[in-house]
């Protein structure tokens, strides 16, 4: 196998599972692609994906020079799900094993959520279960016309509970205790609707155009700010707006004023130049 990573800005993680499970490509400007690479077991989580792409996420999590993530499968599909290997195993495990085994999937999510740079799932061909559940995960989501979607879980008298907070947070409560109680599978269109997916393309040609455009419109954006504004929406979500509230964004719009980028941002824009980040 090649390489995960090509370029040097980020380091490569000490571990041969990144290099057959999960395909890392980085460019100069700052644009990583995740790949998820099972594509004979239609990328389905296991224990092993799970925990190459926690790696990775981690590995990416504190790569200051990253612009933005996308993350997406081979072989036109991204993620099928729990594999059915992995799911037998998982019968004759005992509670504790079982949220052990959990925790490696949170977990795993959770690096994703932190990484500070924009996160972009790209879906062809189907999101089921988990992998639905990585989609929600990433910032935004594009998805070719064809995807399909479905939290199943309830079909096998399971909930889909370690995605929840991801999946609650780009749907909401309402819709995704329909997505959840019912199973349901729906198409790209019905995903737009829902808010787990924020665009949709006829095919995996306009996927990779949308993804050249994404990482270009990245450029003009200081990495230190797309991750505050990450922060901002969870510090602000479903908080009562009041003194306290106003206050803290007060406060921290002032940081940024007379922070580095903040400073460096500002004066371009008055003197007609390009903002540091964006002269790549």
């Amino acid at each position: 196998m090649p390489n995960p990573i090509a370029d040097p800005f980020v380091e490569v993680p000490d571990t041969d599972a990144v290099s057959t499970l999960v395909h890392i490509e980085a460019t100069p400007q700052g644009a990583a692609t995740v790949t998820l690479n099972r594509p004979r077991k239609r990328n389905a989580f296991d224990a092993g994906l799970i925990g190459a792409l926690r790696e990775a996420f981690e590995t990416l999590r504190d790569q200051d020079s990253l612009r933005v993530v996308f993350v997406r499968g081979a072989g036109g599909m991204f993620s099928a799900g729990a594999d059915l290997d992995w799911m037998r195993a998982a019968v004759e495990h005992t509670e504790v094993d079982n949220r052990d085994d959990a925790m490696q999937l949170a977990v795993m999510l959770k690096h994703l959520h932190d990484i500070p740079a924009l996160t972009v799932a790209l879906v062809e061909g189907g999101a089921y279960g988990g992998g639905a559940g990585l989609v929600a995960c990433c910032d935004m989501a594009v998805a070719t016309a064809s995807a399909r979607f479905s939290f199943s879980e309830v079909k096998l008298g399971l909930i889909a509970a370690t995605v929840s907070p991801y999946v609650v947070a780009a749907v909401g409560p309402r819709r995704a205790r329909r997505l959840f109680a019912t199973g349901e599978v729906f198409d790209a269109a019905a995903a737009k609707e829902f808010g787990l997916v924020d665009e949709v393309v006829a095919d995996a040609e306009a996927l990779g155009a949308v993804k050249a455009r994404i990482a270009a419109a990245q450029l003009a954006c200081a990495p230190g700010a797309v991750d505050e504004s990450k922060r901002l929406v969870d510090e602000v979500a479903y908080r009562e707006i009041d003194h306290a509230l106003m206050l803290h964004t007060a406060r921290r719009i002032a940081a940024q004023r007379v922070g580095e980028e903040g400073q460096a941002g500002v004066r371009a824009f008055l003197e007609g130049k390009k903002a540091p980040w964006a002269e790549t």
